[in-house]
Formats: structure tokens, C-alpha cells, sequence
């Protein structure tokens, strides 16, 4: 008897164990089956990622190709004003020969040459395509620039109050095709932090929108800030994106709130667009950050992202200097300067260089020589001019537009020693 038990509790025990092997064998395979079903799926995910990318460099170089040189005539097909304040207005513009138009990145924009009466030349000013890309139309929302506060007898911007007082639906304007290297990758999955300050929304919601059309789970996080409600543009459709778009996180913030303005309803927080904000709610630092909006917020943002430790490819700016708000008054030329001589040729004109200019463009205007600009910035390249001899200083700055060998950007460059220019 106790010869059969064992043999019986012996045999249990085999039993057991062969089924400890089998269900361990069978738990296996389905968690090879599993892994292997995520490793296929990824690899779905890759190659459909790869084909689209392929689709987008295709529609790219396809819009591009239909990009013009000079001016093209567009109608202004709508206005709609963006905030309360009514200081923000979209102006949509299509063609007026109806031909099909130029894709752009989004972040791109467009130059225009204005005819703007009392002005003796047109003006050339660049404003941010504020949409993503749609077939047929454009879109820039301009903001009414006014005189300073601090300096209320200085004139008010010049071509953004051309655009909200004289600009009517149905007008012609003299469009140059979309440019700027400041643009989001969309052939990119990589998660992206986007920044607008005031105006400066208009670049990075064009990104935002981008995103949105293209059906992307691209993480995006999107940061706004404005003085308080009254500025707070697009209101509606920042809020219908981040009901419904899980992967889009919408950050308002107010820096200064008004007493009917709801936290949790109007806006996020009551501060400022901040690296110590983004300390508090990104899950890490590692993203990609593209930002646009004064030159002061752009600066300490930049400054804190670097002590962060955020690589410095990692962070991507936009920057309009004056011209694209106020027109300055011409600062005079001290009669005494000693700097290097400038030679203006076609002017038929010899100065010496004035140290107190930070620009070859502000100079020659001061001198009576015209070099037609409109960023400040160098990144438009309007104000390109031959240097027939002599080297500039770019004072640290990279421009976006790429010089050829034998030109500057005016607009952003000092002269090294003495100058002679195709002006």
C-alpha cells in the first residue's frame, strides 16, 4: 500500500509538473505571439510613417513647383477680426488669375509690397501665413501696431494700420511666393513644444493647424500667451483643438488677467510663457521648441531653455524687426564719423561709416540711398545688395536667408572695413 501511494503521489507529481510545463509553454508562445503582433505593428506603423513622409516630400516639391518669382497679383477674398479688441484681423487672400497657387511650410510667410499712400516707394513688409496649407487661399493675421506707449508722439506701424484701415475685401495686393526657414517638419513624428507670444501666435498656429489637418498623434504641446482676454485671438478654434485632440495640449497663459477673466475657462495660468511653467507641466525637456513672439520673451526663453539643458538644435525662433510694425524716423549721421568708408556707387556717394547704426539698411537710408528692405531680420532677403568690395559683419546674427558669395543682407550686417555697394 504504501508502495502504491508513493507511486500514485510519484505520478501526481509528473502530472502536475508536465502540466506546469505545458501551460508555461503555451503562456510562452503567447507572449512570443504578443511581442511579435506589438513588433509587426510597429513595423506597420514605420513603413506607413515612411510612406507618408514619401507622400509629403511628393505634395511638397509638387506645391514648390508652382512657387513665382517677383510679385503675383491676390485678392483679398475675406477679412474676419480674431479678438475682442478688434487690434488682430485675418485677411484671406486668393488668386486673381485663379491659377492654382504655391504650397509653403508651416511657419512660412509672405512679402508684400504695398502701395501705401504718402509713401513715395512701395513698401515691403512680411507678415506669417497664420493657416495650414489649403488649396487655392492663403491666410496672414495682422495686429494694428500703435504708437509706443512710452512714446505716444511716434508714429503708429506703418503697414499693419495700412492693412486695417485701407485694406477692404476685394482689393489687390502684390504677394511674393511663401519663404523663411523657420517651419515645422511635418515629416517629422518627433513631439514638439510651440510657442506664440501676442502676434507672434500667427507662425506657430499655422504649425498647430498643420498638425491637426494631417491626422497626426504627433505630441504637441502649444503655449499662448496674451496681457489678458481682450487679446486672446482664435478663441473658439484653439478650444475646439484641444477638445478634440488628445495629443494636442493647449496651454493659455495671461500674464495679466482681468477681472472677467475665468482660470480654468478663459485661460491655464496667470504668468507669463516661462521656462519654470514648462518645468511644470512638459514630462521632460527633451522636445523640439519653435517659438515667435518678443523680442524680450524670445530672449529669456532661449537663455532658459539652453541653462535647461536643452540642445541648442533643438531650439527654433522667428524674428521681424521694427519694420514689419512701425516706420522709425531716419536717425541723422554724425557729420564727424571716422569709420570705414562706404562707398554708395550708383549714388555716386562717399561717407564714413557711423558706429551708432547697427545696419547697413538704417545707414544708407539715413544717406538719401535706398536699399529696399522689409524683416530686419535677415530672412527674407529683400534687402540682398552686391558687394562690389569690402566684407561684412553679421554681429553674431544667422540669418535665414542664405547670401550668395559677393552679396549681403543689409538689413543685418555692419561693414568690417571699407565698403563699396551696388547701391
Amino acid at each position: 500500500m504504501f508502495i502504491l501511494d508513493n507511486l500514485w503521489l510519484g505520478g501526481a507529481a509528473i502530472v502536475i509538473a508536465v502540466l506546469a510545463y505545458g501551460g508555461l509553454a503555451v503562456y510562452s508562445a503567447m507572449m512570443r505571439l504578443g511581442y511579435e503582433r506589438n513588433i509587426r505593428a510597429r513595423h506597420i506603423k514605420e513603413m506607413d510613417l515612411a510612406i507618408d513622409r514619401a507622400q509629403r516630400r511628393q505634395q511638397d516639391t509638387a506645391a514648390r513647383s508652382l512657387s513665382w518669382s517677383g510679385t503675383r497679383k491676390f485678392v483679398v477674398a475675406r477679412r474676419v477680426v480674431e479678438c475682442a479688441d478688434e487690434t488682430v484681423c485675418s485677411f484671406y487672400l486668393e488668386p486673381h488669375d485663379g491659377k492654382p497657387i504655391s504650397g509653403f511650410e508651416p511657419g512660412q510667410f509672405l512679402t508684400f509690397e504695398l502701395k501705401v499712400p504718402g509713401e513715395k516707394k512701395e513698401v515691403t513688409r512680411c507678415y506669417s501665413l497664420s493657416d495650414a496649407p489649403i488649396p487655392g487661399v492663403y491666410r496672414v493675421s495682422i495686429k494694428r501696431v500703435p504708437a509706443p506707449r512710452d512714446v505716444p508722439e511716434a508714429p503708429p506701424g506703418l503697414s499693419s494700420n495700412f492693412f486695417h484701415d485701407a485694406v477692404k475685401e476685394g482689393d489687390i495686393l502684390d504677394v511674393r511666393a511663401p519663404s523663411g526657414k523657420f517651419y515645422l517638419d511635418m515629416a517629422s513624428d518627433r513631439p514638439v513644444v510651440l510657442i506664440g507670444g501676442g502676434v507672434g501666435l500667427t507662425p506657430v498656429l499655422s504649425m498647430l493647424n498643420a498638425v491637426v489637418a494631417s491626422g497626426s498623434d504627433r505630441e504637441v504641446w502649444f503655449f499662448y500667451g496674451v496681457r489678458s482676454g481682450i487679446e486672446h485671438c482664435m478663441r473658439e478654434h484653439i478650444e475646439a483643438i484641444r477638445a478634440e485632440h488628445s495629443n494636442i495640449h493647449i496651454q493659455i497663459c495671461y500674464s495679466d488677467p482681468s477681472g472677467d477673466d475665468v482660470q480654468g475657462k478663459d485661460y491655464d495660468h496667470a504668468e507669463r510663457v516661462s521656462v519654470e511653467l514648462f518645468k511644470r507641466v512638459l514630462p521632460s525637456n527633451n522636445f523640439e521648441y519653435l517659438m515667435c513672439g518678443p523680442p524680450p520673451m524670445m530672449e529669456s526663453l532661449i537663455n532658459d531653455l539652453r541653462e535647461w539643458g536643452v540642445p541648442e538644435q533643438d531650439i527654433k525662433r522667428e524674428s521681424f524687426g521694427p519694420a514689419s510694425g512701425r516706420k522709425a524716423p531716419v536717425k541723422p549721421v554724425d557729420p564727424n564719423a571716422t569709420g570705414p568708408e562706404i562707398v554708395f556707387k550708383r549714388a555716386g556717394k562717399t561717407v564714413h561709416w557711423d558706429p551708432s547704426f547697427d545696419s547697413l539698411v538704417k545707414f544708407a537710408e539715413a544717406n538719401d540711398c535706398d536699399i529696399p528692405y522689409a524683416c530686419l531680420a535677415g530672412n527674407c532677403g529683400t534687402c540682398l545688395t552686391t558687394l562690389i568690395e569690402g566684407e561684412v559683419d553679421y554681429q553674431g546674427n544667422d540669418p535665414d536667408f542664405e547670401a550668395e558669395e559677393g552679396t549681403c543682407l543689409a538689413c543685418s550686417c555692419i561693414p568690417k572695413g571699407r565698403l563699396v555697394l551696388d547701391v
